[in-house]
């Protein structure tokens, strides 16, 4: 069953600050360069108590209890962040008060940030209680910039959460004008006259420090914009400039999203909920086919897939299927995608699935019939099932003489080439990843043992070879680390062991590396 749309007024009905003025007709709004869509939970610290009414959430801030958020009820009873909790109580006795659990609202805030992946495939959380969507080039799929802020808005109000949005091209506008409750739609190269009437605690990224400011007359956003930037970066620092120059736009800011943005994607959407396997599968081969159409208009193909199941409760839950080599055919794939798909629980249903194409190659269309061609394709489709189901990969050389840098692990199908100079030396079948520590008997520093100690038990050697001596590596290794001398030793029992000595000859710090074939 879904939640109960918020019964908390939205934010923005009355802004409290002068509105910016709405772009004419000919103003042109079209994405130069990122769009941000500003979404603020203005309540997210009290709707994560789960309590119905007035309620507020508080905290130990030294020796006092202080009121640090505040519901929409509680608000309309005088009741405001930074109060001590017995003047609150004092004045709205019968206001719920709850201490404030932040953990529980970024948890909140990170999984609201896997639902906006539903609205553009760019999306960060802005903590404590923002979510900034880059919409830039989703009109032809998403709509207006308008039609965008209400439908992200509603269906916050249908997961419980009251909010607030705005548009602009940088994100400290946008966040700065949804904060205040200001709906607006700011186009590129306007933030700066959007936010010259909003109050300094709308400025996103720093500490403002107000009193200070207050006292030279400075009270909004615009009145620090008027001023030379040099004497205020040298009385304020160099962080209040920046976060100015990042809402005006004149400094870009990096975009953190919470998954990187796909080489290709689609999606469906449900106005009645998936349920069943069948309804799954079907919106899945119907996606698949839409994606494997589009990358052979691009002539490529994909080595990664990912699908996204947006539940109805705003649950996300997503799973992924690698590729041996670069592919785009849908039975292929439907076939890797199956047993996945067993895993995906769908409580109240997926109102929404998204397929992802990930490290997309370019692939020429290919003609059946020729043996080669035809081989390795085959093999590649056995291996990508046997993958799903058991690991399997190959090892690949490296220039390096330390043994556990000498080789790595690469998917099956990849090549292995072999690095100039590299030759191969005799090596245990079995190299073991943490060295097991060993007493050893030798007559000389150099000589290799006779007798050695594993696990509680003496071993006879009956045939030894070694020493190989092998130095760090000083380009990568700490300073100091000690010589390895290397031996290959066979056991009276006929077993035969590949042993090292750490810090060269008269040291006793032995261990075994590896067993020999």
């Amino acid at each position: 069953m879904r939640r109960r749309a918020c019964r908390t007024p939205r934010i923005g009905a009355e802004a409290p600050y002068p509105t910016p003025p709405a772009p004419d007709a000919s103003d042109d709004l079209s994405p130069v360069g990122p769009r941000i869509l500003a979404l603020h939970l203005p309540w997210l610290a009290t709707e994560v108590l789960c309590l119905p009414g007035p309620v507020l959430a508080w905290n130990v801030v030294g020796n006092q209890r202080l009121v640090v958020a505040v519901d929409a009820g509680a608000a309309a009873l005088g009741l405001r962040p930074g109060q001590t909790l017995g003047d609150a109580q004092a004045l709205a006795p019968g206001v719920a008060a709850l201490p404030h659990r932040p953990e529980a609202a970024a948890a909140r805030l990170s999984a609201l940030a896997l639902w906006a992946l539903r609205i553009a495939p760019l999306v960060a959380p802005d903590p404590p209680d923002g979510l900034l969507v880059n919409i830039a080039g989703t009109r032809a799929v998403l709509g207006e910039e308008e039609a965008v802020m209400r439908r992200a808005v509603a269906g916050l109000a249908r997961l419980g959460h009251a909010a607030s949005a705005a548009v602009a091209g940088t994100a400290g506008a946008a966040m700065a004008l949804a904060r205040c409750g200001i709906s607006a739609r700011v186009p590129t190269g306007g933030e700066a006259s959007a936010l010259a009437p909003l109050p300094l605690s709308a400025l996103r990224g720093v500490e403002v420090p107000h009193l200070d400011l207050a006292r030279l007359g400075l009270h909004r956003i615009g009145d620090l914009l008027a001023q030379p930037r040099a004497p205020l970066v040298r009385r304020f620092g160099a962080g209040l400039g920046l976060a100015l120059d990042r809402a005006t736009g004149a400094v870009s800011e990096p975009f953190r999203s919470v998954r990187p943005v796909p080489d290709r994607h689609v999606a469906l959407d449900f106005e009645e909920p998936l349920i069943t396997r069948t309804a799954i599968d079907a919106a899945t081969d119907r996606l698949l086919a839409r994606l494997c159409a589009g990358l052979a208009e691009e002539g490529r193909g994909l080595r990664r897939l990912v699908l996204r199941a947006h539940r109805a409760d705003s649950g996300v839950q997503e799973v992924s299927v690698g590729l041996g080599l670069a592919g785009r055919d849908p039975r292929h794939l439907s076939r890797l995608l199956a047993p996945k798909l067993e895993t995906l629980s769908p409580g109240f249903g997926f109102d929404r699935i998204a397929l992802m194409a990930e490290g997309t190659e370019p692939l020429a269309a290919a003609q059946p019939g020729f043996g080669a061609e035809d081989e390795c394709a085959a093999l590649a489709a056995l291996l990508d099932r046997v993958v799903q189901r058991l690991p399997a990969w190959r090892l690949r050389p490296r220039e390096s003489h330390w043994p556990e840098r000498a080789v790595e692990r690469v998917a099956p199908l990849s090549p292995v080439p072999v690095p100039a100079g590299w030759a191969a030396r005799p090596r245990p079948l079995r190299l073991l990843r943490r060295p097991g520590r060993l007493e050893a008997m030798a007559v000389l520093p150099d000589d290799p043992p006779f007798r050695i100690r594993w696990r509680g038990t003496w071993f006879n050697v009956r045939a030894a070879e070694g020493p190989e001596r092998l130095a760090p590596e000083w380009w990568r290794d700490r300073p100091g680390r000690p010589m390895r001398d290397y031996y290959r030793l066979e056991m009276a029992d006929g077993r035969r062991f590949w042993i090292c000595r750490a810090g060269g000859p008269g040291e006793g710090n032995w261990f075994l590396h590896g067993l020999m074939p």
